[in-house]
């Protein structure tokens, strides 16, 4: 069984990447939709949730942890390596800063995230500490993440929003050719962010390389299930709410009796 969670629902984009790319899988997800967001909260704060959601889903004897939530992956992974030790912990900033060096080498890159995962710098670290001198630019985007989980990813309003956030960044000189979602929610709006952004400019989504990531531990540690893959679902509120929405993140139908109600 592997564990992912997330703040709420965005997570999902990445366990969508996970089962295609490791079908044989199980998972149990855990999103903590009674304290979303966590990118308008405290280091400290996030640092906390994020252990109490560990422990929850070590509780289901998973053998690795997603942790889906950039925000989390900022303010709380090495907290969660060093408390869960020996069980492998996979973040989505080392991968998603590795796949932008990968698309535009030349940069300059931007990065869309939360205010915690802006203000805390960690796509520009881990950026460039594979890139030193490539140029970094930031633009905190809140609103983003009400969209999503509102499933409001398309139409005007999520336009006028998209280039509230984009014009400034994509204003600056040299303009950026690649542009990190650094937020799981963000892939929602992917579309209507690469209409704003135009062709020129690259589209990076961490989901397929921490799959990818998480394939290679598995496999560096033959701990690689054959299936039939399962998979459930936890929330800190609303659960019908998780499975209808729910939806929109994970492209697929989620059963409502698989969605289970907890308190971290």
């Amino acid at each position: 069984m592997i564990g992912i969670f997330d703040s709420g629902m965005g997570g999902l984009t990445v366990m969508r990447a996970l089962k295609a790319r490791l079908p044989g899988e199980s998972f149990v997800y855990l999103g903590d939709t009674a304290r979303l967001p966590y990118g308008t909260k405290s280091a400290d704060t996030v640092a906390r949730y994020a252990l109490q959601a560990a422990r929850a889903l070590l509780a289901h004897d998973i053998k690795l942890l997603v942790v889906a939530c950039n925000t989390a992956s900022a303010a709380a992974l090495p907290a969660l390596c060093e408390a869960l030790a020996p069980l492998p912990v996979v973040g989505v900033i080392a991968p998603g800063a590795a796949a932008a060096v990968a698309a535009v080498p030349e940069g300059p890159i931007a990065v869309l995230a939360t205010e915690g995962t802006v203000k805390g710098g960690a796509y520009v670290r881990a950026i460039q500490a594979l890139a030193p001198r490539m140029p970094v630019v930031q633009q905190a985007a809140p609103l983003f993440v009400a969209l999503a989980e509102e499933g409001l990813a398309t139409g005007e309003i999520a336009r006028l929003v998209a280039e509230r956030y984009l014009k400034p960044l994509l204003a600056t000189l040299p303009r950026p050719k690649g542009l990190v979602l650094g937020c799981t929610h963000f892939p929602v709006l992917k579309d209507v962010i690469a209409d704003v952004a135009g062709p020129d400019v690259t589209i990076i989504d961490s989901a397929e390389t921490t799959a990818a990531a998480v394939e290679a531990i598995l496999k560096e540690k033959n701990l690689l299930a054959a299936g039939p893959g399962q998979q459930c679902f936890l929330c800190t509120d609303a659960p019908g709410r998780f499975a209808h929405l729910g939806e929109i993140f994970l492209g697929e139908a989620i059963d409502p009796g698989s969605v289970a109600l907890v308190d971290l």
